[in-house]
């Protein structure tokens, strides 16, 4: 470029920079132009997450779990999303997968880590562990912070209306049948008390656990729920797979 079309396009930047109506419709068509890119193509995409093998809706009792999580403030320190670095990926497991949350509402990504990330916990410790954890977080790991949950074995699993809880969840996109929601009281109850027949329970949720998590089986309580949602974290989907599947996916997009 010569120096007098550099002298002209300074002094014509300087103009634009100096006149604030100038400035406000060229930032204007910017932002068009750049949210036209990016959102446009999204009009003519089913879903923007690509569904992974494995991937199933939360069981009653896992939702309760959730629940109790959540209200509990855990994911105030515990994140689940593990980024696609090395160093997160030797301690936490492989990298989170967009698929694996394409049903949480709301996501429990997280932006802060006091304690490790949770996308791949379960059934890396026993249900055994995780009470006592729960119950008095230092006695199994003695530089922890983490508040005492134990009165969480103590009190009863009291949950209002399982059935419309999974109604609420179906209204918004999670595709739980009418035989789930039908007998949403009933997997809630079977899944954490293996000596009752759970019927069809693992069918229509794979690889989902039945047992006793909390240590006694003459109770459902808050402990065996959590305990349940956290042993289920990062053990639907073959992740190695599933990662290839999504590459091959993007790729295809492009």
């Amino acid at each position: 470029m010569s120096t007098p079309d550099v002298e002209l396009t300074v002094k014509g930047h300087k103009r634009l920079e100096r006149n604030i109506t100038l400035l406000g419709l060229f930032t204007l068509l910017a932002v068009s132009i750049g949210g036209i890119v990016e959102i446009a193509p999204l009009f003519w995409i089913d879903n923007t997450i690509e569904k992974v093998d494995g991937m199933r809706p939360y069981t009653p009792l896992e939702l309760a779990g959730r629940d109790i999580y959540i209200r509990e403030g855990c994911y105030n320190c515990h994140s689940q999303m593990i980024r696609p670095f090395r160093d997160e990926v030797e301690r936490y497991g492989h990298y989170s997968l967009a698929a694996e949350s394409m049903y949480d509402h709301p996501f429990q990504w997280g932006s802060k880590r006091t304690g490790p990330d949770l996308a791949r916990v379960g059934n890396r410790y026993s249900d055994e562990w995780h009470v006592q954890h729960l119950t008095d977080p230092r006695s199994v790991v003695p530089e922890s912070i983490m508040p005492k949950y134990g009165f969480l074995a103590d009190t009863d699993l009291a949950v209002a209306d399982p059935k419309a809880n999974l109604t609420a969840m179906h209204m918004v996109g999670v595709p739980y049948t009418k035989a789930d929601i039908d007998r949403a009281a009933a997997d809630l109850a079977a899944q954490a008390n293996p000596d009752v027949d759970a019927g069809d329970l693992q069918i229509r949720y794979p690889k989902s656990q039945i047992r006793d998590f909390d240590g006694n089986p003459q109770r459902l309580t808050e402990m065996d729920a959590l305990v349940a949602y956290l042993q289920m974290l990062g053990t639907l989907v073959d992740v190695n797979s599933a990662a290839a599947q999504e590459k091959l996916a993007t790729e295809k997009g492009r």
